[in-house]
């Protein structure tokens, strides 16, 4: 027997049935997800908005905070990292290089998440230096600094390189400070999204928490 089709696009393990009782009259409600369920991977707050006015509300209230990403080999752990993009709040997503993207690993959080595209290093430098945003390159490269010592500028863009090579000369040398994650165990590296993810809430915790850090390297 063929399963029954999912009455929203976004298939998650929390979602909810047909609005119960009279619909609500506000305009960010959505007439087919009140009639049909939504089963979106959104938070509770956001159950029957309609997807353009979830954007805008996000928008309200989004850190100054970009991320990008270099996309020479379409990295699998880029749609992870846009996922977690979304989750914090970034601002904006970066993508630098190849323009197509594996979203796989989003969740479809690329619907609610502002991207841009920049063909290459340069265009993305040329971008972040008119919009006056420090670059702040992720990687453990020599004379990098070590992120439980690094105060975050509130307003930059943290520059995530692929899994395996990690960010290009070209990327490091752009970047006003080069920051790693510290590492105890005997791999030489962490996975890309997960190095996103600890970066982007460490600047949660200074910007949001008040755990304030003398500023080194910008």
């Amino acid at each position: 027997m063929q399963e029954p089709q999912s009455p929203t696009p976004e298939l998650s393990t929390h979602g909810v049935g047909p609005w119960p009782g009279e619909w609500p009259e506000e305009p960010q409600y959505d007439p087919e997800l009140l009639e049909r369920g939504d089963t979106r991977n959104v938070i509770d707050r956001y159950r029957y908005w309609r997807m353009d006015a979830i954007v805008a509300d996000l928008d309200e209230h989004r850190h100054p905070f970009h991320v990008a990403i270099e996309n020479w080999q379409h990295d699998m752990n880029i749609g992870s990292i846009v996922r977690s993009a979304n989750a914090f709040a970034a601002d904006t997503v970066h993508i630098i290089g190849r323009k197509r993207w594996n979203k796989r690993g989003a969740m479809v959080t690329d619907r609610y998440q502002h991207v841009l595209h920049h063909p290459d290093v340069a265009a993305f430098v040329a971008w972040a230096a008119a919009e006056a945003l420090p670059i702040i390159a992720i990687d453990n490269v020599p004379g990098s600094v070590i992120i439980e010592t690094f105060a975050f500028p509130e307003r930059c863009v943290l520059l995530f390189g692929q899994e395996g090579p990690g960010l290009s000369e070209e990327a490091i040398a752009a970047a006003a400070a080069v920051v790693e994650i510290s590492q105890y165990g005997s791999t030489r590296s962490i996975n890309a999204s997960a190095a996103a993810a600890v970066t982007m809430h460490d600047w949660i915790l200074q910007h949001r928490f008040g755990r304030a850090r003398a500023s080194v390297g910008v």
